[in-house]
């Protein structure tokens, strides 16, 4: 059976898509940020929990205390990239479980009263909102570049608070000269998928 998707549209946010290490001067609007969050807002998680966090440096002075938080290879591109955002899970995202699942409000306390339980739980769900996020930018028409490369604690120092677990940094914009490394392989099906 095929993809019920348009062959177009798959290679825009599958088969095409690679990390972009460079990106052209054009600006990242805030309407085009609006318009990948109103999208990917709806992508499942658990509990309807929902706790990504999306924390975008756009000033120089906020770019300036980046930079330097970021493993070496990863500081040209994210000096230059139009518009960086910092990917957390928010561990106290229980709070909002009240108005995010109305018809089971008592979540908040049955499931996630313990610390413990709210960190494992965001930082699986985050991490699926954070694929989402990217396919989202993808969806746009832009490049994403997420990152892993950085000092998680130095950047939880200086951008978010002790409730809030840097996941990724992802720089964002139109795909610039060279901005892709060749495609590396992939596991094939019968490697990744067994049936019992």
């Amino acid at each position: 059976m095929s993809l019920v998707l348009d062959p177009a549209a798959q290679d825009l946010l599958f088969r095409e898509a690679r990390t972009a290490n460079t990106f052209t001067e054009e600006p990242v609007t805030e309407e085009q940020v609006q318009a990948i969050y109103d999208l990917v807002k709806f992508g499942p998680t658990a509990f309807n929990q929902s706790p990504l966090r999306v924390t975008l440096v756009r000033s120089p002075e906020a770019r300036e205390r980046l930079v330097p938080l970021m493993a070496e290879g990863n500081r040209p591109k994210t000096a230059t990239a139009p518009l960086v955002a910092i990917l957390s899970a928010d561990n106290e995202f229980h709070e909002e479980l009240p108005q995010l699942l109305p018809h089971f409000p008592q979540a908040k306390d049955v499931f996630f009263s313990e610390r413990p339980a709210r960190e494992q739980a965001a930082a699986l769900n985050a991490a699926l909102q954070a694929g989402y996020f990217i396919v989202g930018v993808r969806a746009a028409g832009l490049a994403a570049g997420p990152m892993t490369g950085f000092d998680f604690g130095a950047v939880q120092k200086e951008f978010l608070d002790d409730d809030h677990t840097p996941l990724m940094i992802v720089n964002i914009g139109k795909p610039g000269d060279d901005a892709w490394f060749p495609r590396s392989p992939r596991l094939g099906f019968d490697e990744v998928v067994t049936t019992v």
